[in-house]
C-alpha cells in the first residue's frame, strides 16, 4: 500500500492565504465587469424576505443590518477573493417568526452570539477542519442537494402563491394579471433562461477557427448574451415594480442613518435565544455554512478553495461585531454561493459592490428603506431564488457511482421530509458507515483463553478499528501509525491477562467481492 507524501498532501488540502498576492492582482477582473455587478444580487432571494420579516415580527431595525451586512460583504470579498455570501441565519430567522412567543432583538442577539462562539471554537481549535476532512463526499452532497431543493421548493411557492411574509405562510393562488402577477415572473425567468442559459459560460477555444461559419456565429451570440448583467436588471426591475405599486412609499422616507446602539442582554434573554434558536441553528451552521460552503467553494474555484477554519472564524467574528449592536445574526451559505455564481460572480469583488450598495441604502435611507422592500415584487425573489437552488443542486453532479449516489439521496430526501439537515446528515453517516462495512472483514486478534476485557477499553479499540479500515481506504498515513498503536494495545491487553496473542488480520473486500 502506497502513501502519499507529505508535499501532495499539503497541496490537496491548501487554501489561498490572506492577502497571499499584492491587492492590485487581487482584484483582477474574473470575468466582466457586468457579470460582476449581476452576481452581486444572486443571493438577494433569500436574503430580502428574511430581512424584511424579521423587520415586520421582531421589530429588526433594518438600518442597522445593512450597515452591518454591508460591511461583511466587504470583508469577505477582501478576504476570500470569491463571492462569498453573507445570509441571515435562517433556523434562527424561522424560530423567530413562526413560534410564539416571537423572538426579540436581544434573543436574537443573543441565539446568534451563542452559534458564533461554538464556530469561533471549532475553527479557531482546528476541530472544524478535521470535521470537514473526514466527512464524506456523498453526505455533504446530499445535506447541499436538499437545501437545493428547498430553496426551489420556497421558490415555486413565491410564484405561484401570495406570501404573507409576517407570518411566513402561503395564502391564496397569486393573479396572473398585476405588478405582481404570475406573468411578472415568469417573464423574468424567461429572460434569464435566455440570457444565462444553463448556467454554463461560454467559451471560443482555439478550434473555433475550424468551425463553421454558423457554429461561430452561435457561439459569439452566446457571449453576447452571457455579458448582460441580468440578475441585476431583474432587480431593478422590481425596484421600479415597487415604485408602481405605491408611490407613496416613496413620499414618506425618512433620510439618515439608523442610532445604533448597544445591545443589552439579559440572563432570561440568554436562556431563550440559546435554547430556542442557538440549539437548531448550530448543526445548520456547521453543515450548511461552513462544510457544504467549503466543498462547495472547491468545486467552483479549484484555486481558491475556502478553508474551513477561514469560513468557521469568519461567521464568529461577523456575529461577535454585529449582532451586540442589534445588527441580524449572519452566516455563510452555499446557496448564496451558487446564486452569485450562478448570475456571473467569479471574484470578491462581486459582494464588495454588494456591500457598497447596501452601505449607501443603510446610511442614506435607514430604517425607512423597508416600506419600499415591502412593496417588492414577491415572485420576482422567487425566481432568483430558483435559480440559485438549482444551481447548489447541481453542484451533485460528480457523484459517479451508485453506492454514493445512495447515500446522497437518502441523506437529501431525510433532510427535506425532516424538515431538518442534522437528521438526515445523521442518517447519512449512518447509511455510509454501513456500506462501508459491508465491504470489510473484521480484525481479530485471539487470545486464549478467551476472557472478556473492561468494557471501555474494547470498546475503544472496536471505534478505533472502523476509524482505521475507513482512513486505509483513503491511503492516508494517519492509518498506519493508529493500526501499529492497536495492534500493540491488543497485545498489551493480552498480555495483562496472561494470554498469548496467536494472531492479527487485517483485510478488506473489493468490489467483485474478494479479499484485497
Amino acid at each position: 500500500m502506497s502513501f502519499p507524501s507529505a508535499a501532495s498532501m499539503d497541496q490537496s488540502t491548501s487554501t489561498t492565504p490572506l492577502l497571499s498576492t499584492p491587492w492590485h492582482r487581487r482584484f483582477r477582473l474574473k470575468t466582466t465587469l457586468s457579470s460582476e455587478l449581476s452576481g452581486a444580487v444572486g443571493d438577494l432571494g433569500t436574503y430580502i424576505p428574511i430581512v424584511l420579516t424579521l423587520t415586520l415580527v421582531s421589530h429588526l431595525d433594518l438600518g442597522t443590518t445593512l450597515v452591518f451586512t454591508a460591511l461583511y460583504n466587504v470583508a469577505t470579498g477582501l478576504l476570500f477573493d470569491i463571492p462569498m455570501p453573507v445570509q441571515p441565519m435562517k433556523s434562527i430567522a424561522a424560530v423567530a417568526v413562526s413560534e410564539y412567543p416571537h423572538l426579540s432583538v436581544p434573543q436574537l442577539a443573543a441565539a446568534g452570539l451563542s452559534t458564533a462562539a461554538v464556530l469561533l471554537i471549532l475553527g479557531s481549535t482546528g476541530l472544524m477542519s478535521l470535521l470537514c476532512r473526514f466527512l464524506p463526499l456523498p453526505v455533504v452532497r446530499g445535506v447541499q442537494l436538499s437545501q437545493g431543493l428547498s430553496f426551489a421548493f420556497s421558490a415555486i411557492k413565491y410564484i405561484r402563491y401570495d406570501q404573507d411574509l409576517a407570518t411566513s405562510k402561503s395564502g391564496a393562488p397569486r393573479s396572473w394579471l398585476g405588478l405582481d402577477g404570475v406573468l411578472v415572473a415568469l417573464f423574468a425567468l424567461l429572460f434569464l433562461v435566455v440570457t444565462t442559459g444553463a448556467g454554463d459560460n461560454p467559451i471560443v477555444n482555439e478550434e473555433s477557427e475550424n468551425e463553421s461559419f454558423r457554429r461561430r456565429r452561435v457561439s459569439k451570440r452566446l457571449q453576447l448574451l452571457s455579458s448582460i448583467p441580468s440578475a441585476l436588471i431583474v432587480f431593478l426591475i422590481g425596484m421600479f415594480l415597487c415604485f408602481l405599486r405605491d408611490p407613496s412609499a416613496f413620499k414618506g422616507l425618512e433620510f439618515g442613518p439608523s442610532k445604533i446602539s448597544l445591545v443589552r442582554i439579559t440572563w432570561e434573554d440568554w436562556k431563550i435565544g440559546f435554547l430556542r434558536a442557538a440549539i437548531p441553528q448550530i448543526p445548520l451552521s456547521i453543515l450548511n455554512s461552513v462544510i457544504a460552503v467549503c466543498k462547495l467553494s472547491g468545486d467552483l474555484f479549484p484555486d481558491r478553495e475556502a478553508s474551513a477554519m477561514k469560513v468557521s472564524v469568519s461567521v464568529g467574528i461577523m456575529n461577535f461585531v454585529g449582532c451586540w449592536f442589534g445588527a441580524m445574526p449572519v452566516c455563510h451559505g452555499a446557496g448564496g454561493l451558487a446564486g452569485q455564481y450562478r448570475f456571473g460572480g467569479r471574484s470578491g469583488l462581486s459582494v464588495v459592490f454588494l456591500g457598497m450598495g447596501k452601505l449607501i441604502l443603510g446610511l442614506v435611507f435607514g430604517n425607512s428603506f423597508g416600506r419600499i422592500l415591502g412593496h417588492f415584487p414577491i415572485g420576482i425573489l422567487g425566481v432568483l431564488l430558483l435559480f440559485a437552488g438549482i444551481e447548489l443542486a447541481m453542484a451533485c453532479r460528480d457523484m459517479n457511482t451508485k453506492e454514493e449516489s445512495f447515500v446522497m439521496l437518502v441523506c437529501a430526501a431525510v433532510s427535506l421530509t425532516g424538515s431538518s439537515a442534522a437528521l438526515g446528515f445523521g442518517c447519512g453517516i449512518l447509511l455510509f458507515l454501513l456500506l462501508k462495512l459491508r465491504q470489510m472483514e473484521c480484525s481479530v486478534v485471539w487470545c486464549k483463553p478467551v476472557e472478556k476485557y473492561h468494557w471501555s477499553r474494547t470498546l475503544a479499540s472496536t471505534l478505533l478499528w472502523c476509524i482505521l479500515q475507513l482512513e486505509m481506504l483513503n491511503q492516508s498515513p494517519i492509518s498506519l501509525l493508529g493500526l501499529n498503536w492497536l495492534i500493540l494495545q491488543r497485545h498489551q491487553m493480552c498480555q495483562e491477562k496472561g494470554r498469548e496473542t496467536l494472531g492479527v488480520e487485517f483485510s478488506t473486500y473489493d468490489e467483485t467481492g474478494s479479499i484485497a
